[in-house]
């Protein structure tokens, strides 16, 4: 099986099925949205990974249910807490045959799929056509759609080292099914006022200052999946400030974008230490011109007892000693 330092996702050769499982996210995702229990910025609303694939996680109250994406197998799951289960083939699928079969499979298992009907794409050049008659997009290379996932995965793991060097307010590490890329974000306590022409989501998801890393399977402009960061809002001269060798800053949307493609991180030879790297400089040159306390939020090794960063004390001993 492949490992980050090996992989290879071409955006040309698998764009297809990347757009096909994409509006398959976005179905799931809008039901997510509409059912499960408010959380601040969102996080409610994003996937999260699993062994296998991704999932929902229980939503909904009569039956609480889950949807899972499986990747192995490629089916997709849904499941309620009364042990009902149904389940069926992603391969092969249209966007509007797969709309259909999970309304079927949520109807079997007694969840109600009325959220979903009549839903469009999200900010997707097709968002005036409703999912349920989408017969364009039907490709599905289960090739290409593992590998998504064993990438998925991978950065997962990642970030979630990464969120753990940092004892302030971090969103869980999810999987954004709008946007079809993977992060985690660190919050300041500063409030962001922002004017009233911002849309209720964006004042939602960015209403305190925040610092997010992640990473996006591609566009037609970086053909490939890449790392990034960003600082919203962001301070000025932060595209001035140096990154990895690789890596540079994108114009976006008027502010900037620290972009580091997969295959620049290959070339060092360590996927995991050229991302953790890029998401630290790209952090620390925001939060320094933001003002944040790097020192005062650091947080080594995930440790913040001030007597065994001292000491230097692995945390290892008193997990196994809590446990005897």
């Amino acid at each position: 099986m492949e490992t980050l330092n090996e992989v290879v996702l071409p955006y040309a050769e698998w764009q297809p099925t990347k757009e096909t499982i994409h509006r398959y996210l976005q179905i799931v995702g809008k039901l997510r949205l509409a059912v499960s229990p408010r959380r601040n910025h969102w996080w409610n609303v994003p996937f999260h990974v699993t062994a296998s694939g991704i999932t929902t996680r229980p939503m909904g109250r009569d039956p609480v249910f889950a949807i899972d994406f499986d990747f192995i197998d490629h089916r997709l799951i849904v499941a309620t807490n009364h042990g009902s289960r149904s389940s069926f083939s992603l391969q092969g699928l249209s966007v509007a045959e797969f709309h259909d079969a999970l309304v079927h499979a949520m109807l079997a298992v007694g969840a109600d799929p009325f959220p979903i009907l009549l839903s469009r794409p999200f900010d997707l050049p097709d968002s005036d056509r409703q999912f349920r008659v989408d017969d364009e997009h039907r490709s599905y290379d289960p090739s290409a759609a593992a590998t998504y996932w064993r990438v998925l995965a991978d950065v997962n793991i990642l970030l979630e080292e990464f969120c753990g060097r940092y004892s302030g307010k971090t969103s869980p590490v999810h999987h954004f099914w709008h946007t079809f890329d993977i992060a985690a974000t660190r919050f300041s306590d500063a409030i962001v006022e922002h004017g009233g022409g911002v849309d209720p989501v964006t004042r939602e998801a960015y209403s305190r200052e925040v610092m997010s890393s992640g990473l996006w399977f591609g566009d037609a402009e970086t053909p490939e999946p890449a790392f990034y960061a960003y600082t919203s809002p962001e301070p000025n001269g932060l595209s001035d400030q140096a990154l990895p060798e690789g890596a540079n800053w994108r114009p976006r949307g008027g502010e900037h974008l620290a972009v580091f493609p997969l295959s620049a991180a290959q070339r060092t030879g360590d996927v995991r230490m050229a991302a953790l790297e890029f998401w630290e400089v790209a952090y620390r040159a925001g939060a320094m011109l933001a003002n944040w306390d790097i020192d005062r939020l650091s947080c080594p090794d995930g440790v913040t007892d001030p007597l065994l960063r001292i000491s230097g004390a692995s945390t290892a001993a008193p997990l196994r000693a809590s446990r005897s």
